[in-house]
């Protein structure tokens, strides 16, 4: 192109925080315009782009204001007016557990699956499943309903035990007729679907398999599960209030009391047997997603919106469950802003705060991400949370992560006199003054 000249600029696109490094992640696009001689743009390309920005050496002692500068001024590709966003950016990370800390959490969740386990456990039959018999196991797929629920029991048994995952792995019939079973017949037993899943669920837990379920469209069968579970679940719901209107219409008549009874034992028993298949579907789905472009999939097809359902259910171990997933996600600006447009702030109302203080502390770490966005920020003060935080500041658990989210409200100049309705200027107080008489103590 002659007389031409090609011009390059970086257009921001945003910062966030690494996943699970101490970094800040600056996302750009970098567009490259060509102009022929008289000036006139002919041609224009453009390509997203990620800097990582490895953060070394912070700790609870670091001058975040001072590190921010240090960073805007280093990196060209920030805006100095973002000077204040990288701070919190910052904060966040300096508030972020450490690896052991990520460890105590995986233990939780880790202790959950066993609790999970113990229940399938109870639903099997007596008979014990062996390798030698596998293959009439998987003859039993091709049978009727009752002999393929049987068949997947005793399968699952086997995949429960470490050491046979990879003979069951290299099995290719077997993994056939499990895909197929669990495609064609899912809506016919409730059971029958949660023993399939938990099997592949038992390969998750090993990122080395993670190809093996992506071969056989696990993930997408589980989010299909799901969805029509929580579809079912509000039909059912709606059924019993339908039901419930009708006794009073009809004036308590025995008939409308009959069926009304009928429909909320109905829904009784599936919502226990529900909340034990959505357990697992989510753990599948939570290991699956250690890649994040699963996890971007998984939020093309409305991950979040479901999250944002189970969070109206009841059952502790699915709500953790729930949260932390959420929490994971809530990273990355595409899930946090599907999760604004959900209203998790008032649905976490719902749940906080929760004698269960695994569920709590969920909870509370997930408000800490969202709290960095402004119009979270405001249904957090909306929500009456702001005297519930501040009643934990006397948990010695709880408190950093309360400390950094009654911060970010703090930000908001237009929030800080709500601060005077509660007891945080008094009990911050009372902090400080506690450290320093710890500090002349060892002085």
């Amino acid at each position: 192109m002659d007389g031409g000249v090609i011009h390059r600029q970086a257009i921001d696109r945003g910062l966030d925080i690494h996943p699970s490094r101490k970094a800040i992640v600056v996302h750009y696009a970098l567009e490259a315009v060509a102009t022929n001689e008289f000036g006139e743009p002919v041609v224009a390309d453009s390509k997203d782009c990620a800097k990582i920005i490895n953060i070394k050496g912070l700790s609870r002692t670091t001058n975040v204001p001072n590190l921010a500068k240090h960073i805007v001024e280093s990196c060209n590709l920030i805006d100095p007016a973002k000077l204040p966003v990288v701070e919190q950016l910052l904060l966040y990370l300096q508030a972020r557990r450490s690896t052991k800390e990520g460890e105590a959490e995986k233990d939780v969740l880790e202790a959950s699956t066993k609790k999970l386990q113990k229940q399938i456990e109870d639903r099997e039959n007596s008979e014990e499943a062996s390798m030698v018999e596998l293959d009439v196991y998987v003859e039993g797929l091709y049978d009727d309903l009752h002999a393929k629920t049987k068949s997947t029991e005793l399968i699952l048994q086997l995949a429960r035990l470490p050491e046979n995952l990879i003979e069951l792995a290299n099995n290719n019939s077997l993994l056939l007729a499990l895909s197929r079973v669990l495609r064609d017949d899912w809506k016919k037993s409730i059971d029958l679907t949660t023993n399939i899943m938990f099997f592949f669920f038992c390969f998750s837990t090993f990122s080395d398999f993670h190809r093996l379920l992506t071969q056989h469209k696990i993930g997408s069968l589980c989010m299909t599960v799901v969805e029509h579970e929580l579809k079912r679940h509000r039909a059912l719901q709606d059924d019993v209030s339908k039901k419930k209107k009708e006794v009073k219409v009809a004036d308590g008549t025995t008939t409308a009391k009959r069926e009304y009874e009928k429909a909320k034992k109905k829904y009784h028993s599936l919502l226990k047997k529900q909340d034990t298949l959505l357990r697992v579907c989510l753990y599948l789905l939570c290991n699956l997603a250690e890649d994040t472009r699963v996890e971007l999939k998984m939020h093309g097809k409305g991950l979040v919106k479901h999250l944002l359902a189970l969070l109206e259910r009841e059952n502790t171990e699915l709500l953790i469950l729930a949260v932390s997933f959420l929490k994971k996600m809530s990273i990355f600006r595409e899930n946090k802003d599907q999760m604004a447009e959900g209203n998790i702030v008032k649905k976490l109302v719902r749940i906080f705060p929760n004698k269960n203080e695994v569920l709590l502390n969920m909870t509370l770490r997930l408000l800490l991400n969202l709290s960095f966005d402004p119009a979270l920020r405001l249904e957090i003060v909306r929500g009456a949370l702001l005297p519930e935080l501040t009643a934990l500041l006397d948990k010695e658990s709880h408190v950093k992560v309360v400390l950094s989210i009654l911060y970010h409200i703090s930000f908001d100049s237009k929030y800080r006199a709500v601060f005077a309705y509660t007891d945080c200027i008094p009990k911050l107080m009372k902090m400080i003054v506690n450290v320093r008489k710890i500090d002349l103590n060892q002085k």
